[in-house]
């Protein structure tokens, strides 16, 4: 298994899906020089999402394919979607950064935290039922996927107390203001002063 090193970190943005984990995970990365890895998925691409931008959108066929090589770190099975985490993509994205950031449901970044450790910091992102379903229903969604990720909603919501750092997202700009500056505050702590 890859091994991270001292200054290296995974931030894992965790939460209901509707929350804006997402958006925000963006915001805060264009502010450091944070590589994203994208998760696999079985399932196909909502009118707003891109490959290769949001997931890589593949096959079962190729989920399988992928699965018997053993490529993933870690991979689950969410209503009969595979979701899945390439090694190879976190090795690489920290060949160039020392920060990487990954979006993923609960099970996954509890999958990764049990691997990696401190190497890896929760950052569990959640609005109120009502506001879910309202952006929901901003970005079109239709409402069996609606009704999907609410059934899932009070479960996710039981894993905020396992998650190191807890925001509550009822205005973007300024939830990804807060967690820059906890990201600030450990980069703060990594740095190392040598007197000469």
């Amino acid at each position: 298994m890859f091994q991270i090193k001292e200054k290296e970190k995974i931030f894992v943005y965790t939460g209901p899906d509707g929350s804006g984990r997402k958006t925000i995970s963006k915001m805060v990365a264009t502010a450091f020089d944070m590589e994203t890895v994208l998760s696999y998925t079985t399932r196909s691409p909502r009118h707003y999402e891109k490959d290769g931008e949001d997931y890589h959108f593949v096959t079962e066929e190729s989920f399988k394919h992928m699965q018997e090589k053993q490529e993933f770190l870690e991979s689950v099975e969410i209503d009969g979607i595979h979701y899945g985490i390439r090694e190879q993509d976190i090795i690489e994205a920290f060949q160039n950064h020392d920060l990487v950031y990954l979006t993923l449901n609960p099970e996954g970044t509890e999958k990764l935290k049990k691997m990696y450790g401190n190497g890896v910091t929760r950052i569990f992102i959640y609005a109120n039922r009502d506001t879910v379903i309202k952006r929901h229903q901003e970005r079109q969604d239709s409402e069996a996927v609606i009704e999907r990720h609410m059934s899932h909603y009070d479960e996710i919501m039981g894993y905020k107390d396992s998650c190191e750092h807890v925001f509550e997202n009822n205005d973007s700009p300024q939830t990804a203001y807060q967690i820059s500056e906890l990201i600030e505050s450990f980069l703060d702590r990594n740095l190392t002063v040598t007197d000469y």
